[in-house]
Formats: structure tokens, C-alpha cells, sequence
């Protein structure tokens, strides 16, 4: 796995120490096992920020974080994959979780229109709720174990080509 690649679209370690939501992990941010960048630190984070990118909570950042912290994976990378769920990707993502807990539960997609206010989304949470919340912790969980999968074996195949490049020269 190309580290130059990674390291481009991670964010720095300064925007993140300085970063207000996440202050409240103080020293804990200054390990600097958080920034290492090695297969287990890189297919741990990329667990950990694609779970909580399927999970609809605010503050999925800071969750990502402490996350990170106590498994000990990217830092960076972990908060920097939350972001695959953002405001244009948002309805796309969480209308598959929706599908997905509807087929698990095993009843038919309802129609509806989604309105942005805090009573719909509590009136909805009694008609699709449990197919949606269903659906985001399946998805969650099977992208954060296939990515650490494919992490883990797409690191590893490039450390055996680059091996095998320097023993041919």
C-alpha cells in the first residue's frame, strides 16, 4: 500500500490535535503510535472510520477518535474516512442501510418523503427506524471487516512485489 497515497488525503497532525471537538482527548492525541503509518495502524483505522461512517450519529469525529485511541490505529485516517458519509453521499448510503435492514427484516421498502425536521425524524423512527438502524449496523460492521481484510492483504501483496522487485535487480 503506497504510504504517499494515504498521506495525501489525510489531514495533518496539527488540524487534528487543534481541531475544538476532539480537545477533549487532550495528552492522549501527542502518542505517536496515532500517527505511525504501518498495515495494522492503516487496516485498524480504515475499521474504524468506515464503522462509524455507517453509524447516523452527530460527532462521528470524535467517536472515530476515541476509537482510534484505544485500538491504536491512524489517527488521521480513521476521523479522514468518517467523511465518506457527508452531506452529498449522506442520503445515498443511508437509503441502502434502509434496503439492507428491510430485506434482513424482511418486510417491503416503504415510500416515503424525507423531510429535515427534528419531528420527522422522530415520527420516522417508529415506521422505518429498526430497518434503518438494522441496516447501518450490518453495513458498518461488513465495511469495517472487509476493509481491514483488504487493507491488511493489499499491504502485504505490495511488501512481497517490492521484495521481489529488489531481488530481480
Amino acid at each position: 500500500m503506497p504510504k504517499k497515497l494515504i498521506k495525501r488525503f489525510m489531514p495533518d497532525s496539527q488540524s487534528i490535535k487543534t481541531n475544538k471537538h476532539l480537545k477533549i482527548f487532550g495528552n492522549l492525541l501527542h502518542n505517536p503510535h496515532l500517527w505511525h503509518m504501518n498495515r495494522h495502524s492503516v487496516a485498524k483505522a480504515f475499521a474504524v472510520g468506515l464503522f462509524f461512517a455507517f453509524i447516523p450519529v452527530p460527532f462521528q469525529m470524535v467517536l472515530a477518535a476515541g476509537t482510534a485511541i484505544l485500538v491504536h490505529s491512524n489517527l488521521p485516517l480513521s476521523i479522514a474516512l468518517v467523511w465518506i458519509t457527508n452531506p452529498f453521499t449522506m442520503p445515498v448510503i443511508f437509503y441502502g442501510c434502509y434496503l439492507v435492514g428491510s430485506w434482513v427484516i424482511g418486510e417491503t421498502a416503504q415510500e416515503f418523503i424525507f423531510e429535515a425536521s427534528w419531528q420527522w425524524v422522530v415520527d420516522s423512527l417508529s415506521t422505518i427506524g429498526p430497518a434503518f438502524l438494522l441496516g447501518c449496523g450490518i453495513l458498518a460492521a461488513t465495511f469495517a471487516l472487509l476493509s481491514y481484510i483488504i487493507i491488511q492483504g493489499l499491504w502485504r501483496y505490495s511488501v512481497i512485489k517490492a521484495w521481489q522487485n529488489r531481488a530481480h535487480k
